[in-house]
Parts: structure tokens; sequence; C-alpha cells
């Protein structure tokens, strides 16, 4: 099934050229992997300037782009491009599969994502759910110890994602 969305992320990025929806093949980019390290960073950062200025519900958002980034980072050292964000996680755990990942765990890219739930999402702490529940939901603020969490598991996670850039 993993490879079946591998095949059509990949015909997508066959199609569309500059604009394509899914994944394409390119030559290995470390300069283009740190780029995306610099982006995750800067996202990094945002969590906390976001919580500063009163916005803190754009604080989730940030933490999820800078653990996206950081997997985008990975795609781009090992030859991918991405343009979808299943395409992206499908990819990663098709990397994990294959053993191809040294640092990160599925565990731990479920924690970013996690396409198995399907019930109770107004209660899920994936980064994609906390994300979309703050984007789309009236909600402001995150609690303060909501905002903690979620820096943290950021900061942890984007370590992980650091090492693995490193091996």
């Amino acid at each position: 099934m993993l490879k079946d969305k591998i095949k059509k992320c990949l015909d997508e990025g066959k199609r569309g050229g500059e604009r394509h929806q899914g994944l394409i093949k390119i030559k290995p980019n470390s300069d283009r992997a740190n780029e995306h390290v610099r982006k995750a960073l800067r996202n990094f950062e945002a969590i906390t300037d976001f919580r500063n200025t009163g916005h803190s519900d754009w604080s989730a958002s940030a933490a999820f782009y800078t653990l996206y980034h950081g997997l985008l980072a990975i795609l781009a050292k090992k030859g991918y491009e991405s343009r979808n964000q299943s395409c992206t996680f499908a990819m990663i755990e098709s990397l994990l599969e294959e053993k191809k990942l040294k640092e990160l765990t599925i565990k731990d890219v479920r924690e970013i994502f996690d396409k198995d739930i399907t019930e109770n999402l107004e209660h899920s702490t994936t980064f994609l759910d906390m994300r979309e529940r703050m984007q789309y939901s009236i909600l402001t603020q995150l609690q303060e110890e909501e905002f903690k969490m979620l820096k943290e598991r950021a900061r942890l996670l984007l370590g992980k994602i650091r090492l693995e850039l490193e091996n």
C-alpha cells in the first residue's frame, strides 16, 4: 500500500513539471537540504515570536512547518523533492521501512502526522492535527502548558532530524 502511494506520488511529480504536486527524483542536494534546515530553524524561532505577540494559535503552524521543512531536508539529501504533504510523509515512512534512516523512528514521524487518527481529532496531539485545529477553529491562543509541550516536542524532533542529516 505504501509502495502504491509512492508510485502515485512519483507519477504525479512527472506530470506536473515545476508545479508538480507529488514527488520528483532529483540529484541528492545537500545545499537544498541545508536551506530547508535554515527555514526550519527560522520557523522554530517563530513558535515563540507568535506567542510573544499574542498570536500563539500560529505557534502550532510554525511548529508543524519547523518539522515539515526538516523532513523536506531529509528528502533533498536523499534525492527527492516533494510538493505534497502526504507524499512527503509517505516517502519518509518508506525510507524508514527500507532502514535508510537511522535517527528517526516511525513513532517520531507519527508524532508529526498520523493518518490512522480518524476519531477524537479534537484531542489529537500530532503536530498536523494541532496545526489544523488552531488554523481552522475559532481558537486564538494555545494554553501555556500546551505551548510549552508543543515547543519542547518540536525541539526534540528537530534535533533528531538534524542528527539524521549529519549521518
